[in-house]
């Protein structure tokens, strides 16, 4: 298979699994948000940093490490297998022994007992990395697809059951465990792989020079991403919270779903080119160039039909969480971008420069953060969109030098895709404005709308971005057999 197939398959079937996982995630969501109340979903909020932060130590950048390097061997893969369970089972005990500091510091008592169950994930989940990475790097998403299609519809009815069966908060809990013990169960059995009796302390040396510049860098870049729902639980309420996390989730479905394609697809194929300067920006601009046409449709979109889909998805009751959904879907629709960027660092093998640019962006976030939380929490959004657009030309300007692709290059690549994406938005909010109609119907028409508008100015305009990411659907539907 050539590197476009492998490329196109790739990006369909991590696609598919993405939105296996996002989309069944949203479903059940939206259930589970009916069936609870916004505090629950607060109370696991004011958790989450803890536990992000903990799962990027049992990572530590060696699975990205493992994903660059050409010929990995049986004790390459075992050395960071053990690492990894280590880590876990060392972070699990520091949780464990941590969560009554924990609960004090947001005053929650039910904290303490949800943080030492909730922590078991940590245990878990360090034993699929390597069977993950390993799928990863041979670009084969086709199997992950088909074990996260059963995890998601198990967890799923798990947490549904127990919220129907007056469970609150526990659902939740319920439905992240399940989902993880799934996970593994299904890798180590189809993925085949088995650890060795082996630890390479040589292995071990060179994979932690790249790996640990990248586990720095993870820890600031998680601890950035999470720690809005700390100073929310914290200043603010665990209902607020639960409104904000709520709005995130709606947010994550398309920017989650999109990024999780491009940073998993791109890595190991711009990895497979690093040598090929010529090659390399070709296929990186292409790629830029079509994630953000579709990144910038969705998330505009969504901002614009954001009251209608709260109201018809998950009621009234979470009406104060569509201002953050307008807001979210804003910041993070740049986010692809970023992870592009970033990708061609790794691929050059720069994990040092990773690092620094990650250290300095977060010395610029951090005052932003302070100040804005004296404003409430729409301003530490508006903070979030500055610290954004600051990161992207960060990112870009040394992931521009290293190919020749600058960031005011990029930027002139994907304004076509901004302009036709706001000038939808807009059209989607007038059409709205003009609806007297149910929440579900202004919906309806308003996706609608939006989707002729979108593809009828592509059309009569010859929109290139367009044209070319047609033609690769086209393309995958000719092929046929690639992804059977």
């Amino acid at each position: 298979m050539s590197l476009k197939q492998k490329t196109v398959s790739g990006m369909m079937w991590s696609f598919v699994e993405n939105l296996a996982n996002q989309g069944t995630n949203f479903i059940i969501g939206i259930v589970l948000a009916r069936l609870l109340v916004p505090r629950d979903f607060g109370l696991i909020g004011m958790i989450t940093i803890f536990i992000a932060i903990s799962q990027s130590f049992i990572d530590s950048g060696f699975s990205q490490a493992l994903i660059r390097k050409k010929d990995c061997s049986q004790a390459d893969y075992s050395t960071v297998f053990y690492f990894n369970l280590l880590v876990g089972i060392v972070f699990y005990l520091l949780l464990f022994f941590s969560a009554g500091a924990i609960s004090i510091f947001f005053k929650e008592p039910q904290l303490k007992l949800l943080v030492r169950v909730l922590g078991i994930n940590l245990i878990i989940s360090s034993l699929t990395i390597i069977q993950i990475t390993q799928l990863t790097k041979r670009i084969d998403f086709k199997l992950q697809t088909r074990i996260t299609v059963i995890f998601s519809i198990g967890s799923g009815v798990i947490s549904i059951w127990m919220a129907l069966n007056g469970f609150g908060v526990w659902s939740l809990v319920a439905k992240s465990l399940s989902q993880y013990a799934l996970q593994t169960f299904f890798l180590w059995i189809w993925n085949g792989w088995r650890p060795s009796w082996l630890f390479d302390k040589k292995s071990f040396k060179e994979m932690f020079a790249f790996g640990a510049k990248l586990l720095i860098s993870g820890l600031i870049d998680t601890t950035f991403k999470n720690i809005y729902y700390l100073v929310i639980g914290k200043y603010f309420s665990a209902v607020e919270l639960g409104y904000y996390t709520r709005a995130n989730q709606f947010q994550s479905l398309p920017s989650q779903n999109l990024t999780g394609i491009i940073q998993r697809v791109s890595y190991p194929v711009l990895a497979s080119i690093q040598d090929d300067k010529i090659k390399l920006k070709s296929a990186f601009k292409k790629l830029t160039k079509s994630t953000m046409l579709v990144s910038f449709v969705l998330m505009i979109g969504m901002s614009a039909v954001a009251k209608p889909l709260v109201l018809t998805l998950i009621g009234e009751k979470w009406l104060p969480s569509v201002i953050y959904l307008k807001m979210l879907c804003i910041v993070y629709m740049l986010y692809p971008l970023h992870v592009l960027n970033l990708n061609m660092l790794k691929v050059q093998g720069r994990s040092d420069l990773f690092l620094r640019l990650e250290i300095l962006k977060n010395m610029i976030a951090i005052p932003i953060i302070i100040i804005s939380v004296f404003f409430g929490i729409k301003a530490m959004i508006l903070g979030l969109l500055i610290i954004t657009i600051i990161s992207y030309f960060i990112n870009s300007y040394w992931s521009g030098r290293m190919i020749d692709y600058s960031s005011i290059a990029q930027l002139k690549d994907i304004l076509p895709s901004f302009v036709l994406s706001v000038g939808c938005g807009i059209f989607v909010l007038i059409i709205g404005s003009f609806l007297n109609i149910s929440p579900v119907l202004t919906l309806i028409v308003q996706v609608l709308v939006g989707a002729v508008f979108v593809i009828g100015i592509s059309e009569v305009l010859k929109f290139k971005d367009y044209l070319d990411l047609k033609r690769i659907v086209k393309e995958k539907m000719k092929w046929g057999t690639v992804l059977s």
